[in-house]
């Protein structure tokens, strides 16, 4: 791990537009072999907040879960509009311990895991490392700065596990995981809620379902999907039993950001200082999603569409590696205390994408070499 050294920050930081007031440390998929996240709602912020004039500090070890040369184009991305990006681990206690002394930070964006339900069965360990161990260091370093910053987080919507009451709804029962990824989302709520109750901290768990869009991580499956059929390649289109198509709650990585900035700005301060809590501070978990789930199928129908190319499809039952069938954000309470009201539907959201993909990938008709 490496330590903060004082050429990783610009001369006189205090001084520079980039650490000046309502400043957000955006966290970053650091761990091991973790993975940026998806459509990255990490850069999507970022890129939100200092167009409204917020200053921007983000923290990431671009690290080889998938292609690097993604991660560092989304770096040179933020440096142009004036984002300082740190290249280290959030579980590095010193670095974060001298960021947050050199940076008074108002808010923490924290949105660091290792994602994905299925590489949890190969590499479960980086599962524990990224979200349990690498929240605890980061909550450390926030209830020991002063002041305190208030924290937004990114839960998942895989909380809900085996639940099968929808549209999902915040007070539903969260105790039955279906995979460990969600089983460490789960943790993490607790963990977080035992740092606001000891410590004051001011503390906002979003449950993101199924977040897409330009910038995405490239193991999700619209943008697998979407490589594939450009190069030819069959996809694998799960069935959930009795062949029953499965479904997700497709939000689209704007209307992600929008109820990110709204939770930033409606987040109530904490109360401790210097780890010791001086009274009742906010902990609040809402759900963003977009509310209208589609099916599998359909996704791919509106990929083949945009794409002009028609899928080759292997459709397979879905293996116990859990995956849910389906899910269906109840969004009323986001709507009510944050104003977030999701406004892209799939089709125009994937056609969005589309439009990056083929742009960033240069790719020309007849292409395999994406």
């Amino acid at each position: 791990m490496r330590v903060l050294e004082d050429d990783m920050f610009p001369s006189t930081p205090g001084k520079l537009p980039v650490l000046r007031r309502h400043l957000v440390q955006v966290l970053r998929r650091l761990l091991g072999r973790a993975a940026l996240g998806a459509p990255d709602p990490r850069v999507r912020c970022s890129l939100a907040l200092r167009k409204r004039g917020d200053g921007v500090v983000g923290i990431d070890n671009f690290n080889s879960y998938y292609d690097p040369s993604l991660k560092k184009a989304r770096r040179s991305l933020l440096a142009s509009h004036g984002v300082f990006v740190i290249e280290g681990d959030i579980n590095d206690g010193r670095l974060l311990a001298k960021l947050f002394d050199v940076v008074p930070f108002t808010h923490v964006l924290h949105l660091a895991a290792q994602a994905g339900v299925r590489y949890a069965m190969e590499n479960p360990a980086s599962y524990v490392h990224s979200n349990i161990a690498g929240l605890v260091t980061l909550l450390e370093a926030c209830k020991d700065a002063d002041p305190q910053p208030a924290i937004v987080w990114a839960s998942s919507s895989s909380v809900y596990g085996l639940n099968d009451k929808v549209p999902f709804t915040e007070s539903d029962r969260t105790d039955q995981p279906a995979s460990l990824y969600a089983a460490t989302k789960k943790a993490g709520e607790e963990i977080t809620h035992t740092y606001n109750h000891i410590y004051g901290l001011s503390i906002t768990g979003l449950r993101f379902f199924t977040v897409y869009g330009p910038w995405g991580r490239p193991d999700m499956a619209y943008f697998s999907f979407t490589r594939n059929i450009l190069q030819g390649k069959p996809i694998t289109v799960y069935s959930g039993k009795n062949r029953v198509d499965l479904a997700r709650d497709f939000t689209y990585i704007d209307d992600i950001v929008k109820g990110c900035l709204g939770s930033l700005d409606t987040a109530g301060k904490s109360t401790g200082t210097g780890g010791k809590k001086r009274g009742p501070a906010p902990y609040r978990i809402f759900n963003l999603g977009n509310t209208s789930p589609v099916t599998v199928p359909n996704l791919v129908s509106i990929l083949e569409k945009h794409l002009r190319v028609k899928a080759k499809k292997n459709v397979v039952e879905m293996p116990g590696n859990g995956d849910v069938p389906f899910t269906h954000a109840n969004i009323s309470l986001a709507r009510q205390q944050l104003g977030y009201k999701p406004t892209t539907n799939l089709d125009v959201g994937l056609k969005k994408f589309v439009k990056w993909y083929l742009s960033y990938y240069g790719y020309t008709r007849g292409s395999k070499n994406l």
